[in-house]
């Protein structure tokens, strides 16, 4: 068994405590699911935000679909010039047979312009 980091970013329109939970919510359960994971796969989640989202803490979002026993941190994502508005992102820490290169990272909403070499 081996320790691989998931990636993933989306994108809500708002500040909005309701987009932040629901985008999340998307963004969590893709990742789950393109990785065939189950909550004891994952060993801990680092969820950030850019700056301009302060509505809600997007780990909430995780303890709803049942992360009870999950470490989960939020941040601020760094303040960078130019970079895309209200992104959520998280990385997720699993314990998986799957080799790196078979990692399913996600890129959702207008986060795909983040990644698009790797967004699906």
């Amino acid at each position: 068994m081996a320790v691989r980091a998931v990636r993933g970013a989306t994108q809500v329109d708002a500040d909005d405590r309701d987009q932040i939970l629901e985008a999340t919510t998307e963004l969590v359960s893709e990742v789950m699911a393109r990785n065939g994971l189950s909550t004891d796969d994952v060993i801990s989640v680092i969820f950030t935000a850019t700056p301009d989202l302060t509505a809600e803490f997007p780990a909430l979002a995780a303890r709803k679909l049942g992360f009870s026993e999950v470490p989960l941190l939020c941040a601020t994502e760094i303040a960078v010039p130019h970079a895309l508005p209200r992104v959520i992102r998280l990385m997720a820490h699993i314990a998986t047979e799957r080799p790196r290169s078979d990692v399913q990272h996600v890129y959702l909403r207008g986060a795909t312009a983040l990644r698009i070499d790797i967004a699906q």
